[in-house]
């Protein structure tokens, strides 16, 4: 278990399965030896604001997910930008740059840097998960 609160940042294709999401999710937790219970924010991108798998996720665990503008997102610092993102979001990341936003914090505090899943259906699923400093 994580010794402090984490933020989730959140991507994904457009109409990625709900089941992708949530195993996304579970993989990086693991890897981090963190657990749900660990999550305090969770954010993403505001061209998801709609995306059907993060509403029945945040649903699912009462979370309130917080969805940033690609210009305030392109502002962070982070190690892995992308240009296939950039094209397709107006920003280079999606999930390491919301993960950091959520946590209030910058890339020194990212303990997750880009876990990508690709679910039976070929969609994507992206998550980065960052400390909360207290």
């Amino acid at each position: 278990m994580s010794a402090k609160p984490i933020a989730l940042g959140l991507g994904c294709d457009r109409n990625t399965p709900l089941a992708t999401v949530k195993t996304a999710i579970v993989q990086a937790l693991a890897l981090c030896h963190a657990s749900l219970d660990d999550v305090k924010a969770v954010a993403s991108i505001d061209l998801k604001a709609d995306e059907p798998a993060l509403l029945e996720l945040a649903a699912e665990h009462g979370w309130t997910i917080r969805f940033y503008p690609a210009a305030e997102l392109a502002t962070v610092d982070v190690p892995n930008p992308s240009a296939t993102v950039r094209k397709h979001t107006g920003t280079p990341s999606v999930s390491e740059a919301t993960a950091l936003l959520a946590a209030g914090t910058d890339k020194t505090n990212l303990i997750i840097e880009k876990h990508r899943h690709r679910g039976p259906d070929g969609r994507n699923a992206t998550v980065s998960i960052a400390r909360i400093p207290e």
